[in-house]
């Protein structure tokens, strides 16, 4: 772990909220009870929440809200994909803060996490004060193509090579259909076999030097079969947005909030490039561009610019 990081730190109050028949959210308050209130977004979609995520706020001034979202970590059901949208996550956030009585929070979201915090804050603006953003994530068909299909693959041949190991020759046109066909398939050896090839795919991506043991974290099968399902599950109905410009074409509706984004001279999961966008259309953004840093949330450049604008951000 790092030493840039807080000192470990465990939850004060931890909570299961219902929020629909089907689902149930795990959820965690950490820091201080009276501190500035922030909400955790965390990636995937279907990553979770893990205590090195609680590390980076100062636990004397933060009061640090961190929860699995729907069919992920601890909550139930796990890798569910029904009642699991975009748009269902958004209501969950805004039913979290109602549940704990917080007026208005500092969002914080990294890779997919950014594409929620920005939808999140969209719809209830509101509810936030400040965005702290990393890895500009606005899957638009030419960030999923990059990345599932043809891009990525020609800087890791090597891992590409297992990703698509599994995929017939004559399949190949359309990975990402493929992946999904056997992930919600009905033989549960072919769902776990696809689960880790996609998501060990997306660990050995994610940092600049590649990390093995990130990838063999990324292969435990509980862990893979929800962030693959749940990703591919989001992605191939295109993360349920009518337009894949929808965050730039209502910047408008945030463009008051304080926001500094922070993105990866190398980030090869998401390119700089949606980053860049995003900030040509908002201006008012701060982008923090580290230069030997990939996608990774754990590199030091990235999480040094982190806790300095955690620091920043502190009112």
């Amino acid at each position: 772990m790092s030493d840039l990081l807080f000192p470990e730190v465990e939850p004060y109050q931890t909570h299961q909220l219902k929020v629909s028949n089907l689902h149930t959210l795990y959820i965690e308050e950490v820091g201080n009870p009276n501190g500035q209130p922030v909400v955790f977004l965390h990636g995937g979609p279907g990553g979770g929440v893990t205590p090195e995520y609680r590390r980076y706020f100062d636990p004397e001034h933060y009061r640090v809200i961190l929860f699995d979202q729907r069919g992920c970590g601890k909550s139930t059901p796990h890798a569910e994909l029904t009642e699991n949208s975009t748009w269902h996550l958004v209501e969950d956030i805004e039913r979290i803060r109602k549940h704990l009585n917080i007026e208005k929070w500092m969002v914080f979201g990294g890779s997919w996490g950014s594409t929620l915090a920005l939808t999140y804050s969209i719809s209830h603006p509101t509810s936030v004060s400040h965005l702290t953003l990393r890895g500009i994530f606005m899957c638009r068909e030419k960030e999923l193509n990059w990345f599932y299909q043809e891009g990525a693959s020609r800087l890791y041949p090597d891992a590409w090579e297992k990703y698509i190991s599994i995929v017939p020759e004559c399949e190949r046109d359309n990975i990402m259909a493929f992946y999904y066909r056997r992930l919600t398939g009905p033989q549960k050896e072919d769902r776990l076999k696809a689960a880790q090839a996609w998501s060990v795919w997306e660990a050995a991506t994610s940092k600049l030097i590649q990390s093995h043991d990130l990838m063999e974290d990324f292969d435990h099968p509980e862990f893979a079969l929800a962030f693959a399902r749940i990703e591919c599950h989001y992605f191939m109905s295109k993360i349920f947005f009518d337009s894949e410009d929808y965050i730039i074409k209502n910047i408008d509706k945030i463009r008051h909030i304080p926001c500094e984004i922070v993105h990866g001279r190398y980030d090869v999961v998401c390119p700089l490039e949606s980053a860049w966008e995003l900030h040509k259309a908002w201006p008012e953004s701060k982008l923090h561009i580290i230069e030997d840093a990939g996608h990774s949330l754990s590199e030091t450049g990235i999480q040094k610019a982190i806790l300095d604008i955690l620091e920043r951000f502190k009112v």
